[in-house]
């Protein structure tokens, strides 16, 4: 490894990774970005913090499902994880040493509220821990973005009535967890993030089974209406949550409120087919719009959800319509996470009657043997910028809020040996392709753009996946926890100061 890129300095042509196909030797050219775009990084509670048990904190979901026997996280689980409850001065430090001006993180709900209930103890010492991350974040001149809900319920909400899947009682218990956020910390938040990627919630932990709590149909629930249960009460509790912010705290707090929705973009399979191309607006609908019609604008689900899922669609009472259209109005800017692009291809197979997709299939590789892009370090994750411009063309056009890239990023490739791990090229590649795709859509089709995050701040707990992918701008060794910072994390702290300067 040489000293330029131990310092963070390299060419443009540093980042072009030969993949052994023309196609895939795509060039950076370091676009400008605005003046006033915010860099910065992301993470969640239950992926970094650990102290599972330390300090009066209670279980949630997470901590039972990564503990189950046979294991559905790779044997792993994240207790300790990066230890970041007990290192937080100094993984702070971290971040300022690269310059970012936000740092996204989330609340561990059973850290502050043990049991989670609108009746329930709060714990003082969960509160003064973000108390003083917050504090620390704001001496070191860096904006913290706080997500209230990434996946990780109290365990004991979900034993008494199932968390999302009971409306009436997770909204109040949601809506009484979100008002003592705001209470105790909203002085100093200028932007909140109610939930994370609702259709992975919805889809992954209640359908396929992959993420807590698990519910899957071999586990025996039921997978054709619990789904669209749980993101009927997502959306529900995200808009009480949102109108009661404006109405008792934003005024006095100057803070802004949304949520986070993550997708894919998608390419037809077969661009001679008008069944793949429909199937590819029919599939965002599902993927986005499904959340993002009753939060931003206040209306019904698409229609073409309400027309492939008949009753297995919850429907919105008068009461709550009126809640909805009087929410949509707070949001004042959408949060996107993403990560690739996928062919899409209609199926004529009759669908399972479970179905979420609106009977397509998700591919790499299209009906003329083209891939998406190059693979990165997990098989789904391909490297498609153009993807990601179109996709920030469609959320701008059907929203019309400004757009903050709330997650993207990467992992490499054998990552596991630190060498290969700290210089980082193709993740740096990535970024730099991503963050050009950004420049283009702003400087060239008008997007509204205002921030970039980058996933994650350190390698963490993956979820089901464990401790095997990393996608980190610095590099945790699990056994020692000693931190390395990546190239890639210089060079985005250079990157973007020089494209400021440009722009």
């Amino acid at each position: 490894m040489s000293q330029e890129l131990e310092a963070g300095m390299f060419n443009a042509s540093d980042l072009v990774v030969d993949h052994n196909t023309p196609a895939y030797t795509l060039e950076v050219e370091e676009l400008p970005l605005p003046q006033d775009f915010q860099w910065g990084t992301a993470t969640a509670a239950y992926q970094i913090e650990g102290g599972a048990s330390q300090d009066g904190k209670g279980p949630s979901i997470w901590d039972t499902f990564s503990h189950l026997s046979p294991s559905r996280t790779n044997g792993e689980n994240a207790d300790v994880a990066c230890d970041h409850y007990n290192r937080t001065t100094a993984d702070i430090k971290l971040m300022a040493s690269l310059g970012v001006d936000v740092y996204r993180f989330s609340i561990a709900w059973s850290r502050i509220i043990p049991m989670g209930g609108r009746n329930d103890p709060i714990n003082e010492q969960g509160i003064a821990f973000y108390s003083n991350l917050i504090d620390e974040l704001l001496a070191h001149n860096i904006a913290p973005v706080v997500t209230l809900y990434h996946w990780d319920a109290p365990q004991s909400i979900y034993d008494r009535y199932g968390a999302f899947l009971n409306t009436e009682e997770f909204q109040a218990d949601f809506e009484n967890y979100a008002h003592l956020c705001f209470s105790r910390f909203g002085n100093r938040i200028r932007k909140w993030v109610t939930f994370n990627e609702p259709y992975i919630i919805s889809i992954f932990a209640h359908l396929n089974g992959t993420l807590a709590p698990g519910h899957c149909r071999e586990a025996g629930t039921d997978t054709k209406t619990e789904p669209w249960i749980v993101g009927h009460t997502i959306i529900l509790s995200h808009a009480t949550v949102a109108l009661m912010y404006a109405n008792e705290f934003r005024e006095s707090q100057n803070g802004e409120i949304s949520i986070v929705l993550n997708g894919h973009y998608y390419e037809p399979y077969d661009q001679a087919s008008s069944q793949d191309r429909d199937a590819t607006e029919r599939r965002l609908l599902f993927y986005i719009a499904w959340f993002g019609d009753p939060v931003f604008l206040g209306a019904d689900y698409p229609p073409a959800m309400r027309a492939y899922l008949g009753d297995r669609l919850p429907t919105f009472t008068t009461k709550q319509r009126e809640l909805l259209q009087r929410a949509a109005p707070v949001n004042t800017y959408y949060g996107m996470n993403h990560y690739s692009t996928k062919f899409i291809r209609a199926l004529s197979d009759p669908p399972a009657e479970d179905d979420w997709t609106g009977n397509t299939e998700e591919l790499s590789i299209n009906s003329e043997g083209k891939e998406i892009g190059p693979v990165s370090g997990v098989a789904w994750l391909r490297v498609a910028p153009e993807g990601f411009r179109k996709l920030l063309n469609w959320i701008w056009k059907r929203y019309r809020l400004p757009i903050i890239v709330t997650e993207n990023g990467c992992p490499c490739s054998g990552e596991e040996n630190i060498s290969t791990a700290v210089d980082d090229k193709f993740r740096r590649w990535y970024f730099g392709l991503y963050l050009d795709a950004i420049s283009r859509a702003i400087y060239e089709d008008g997007v509204a753009v205002d921030g970039y995050y980058a996933w994650s701040l350190m390698d963490n707990y993956e979820w089901s996946a464990g401790y095997g992918p990393r996608f980190g701008i610095i590099h945790v060794d699990f056994q020692t926890l000693e931190r390395t910072m990546k190239n890639s994390g210089y060079y985005l702290r250079d990157t973007f100061i020089e494209r400021r300067r440009k722009s």
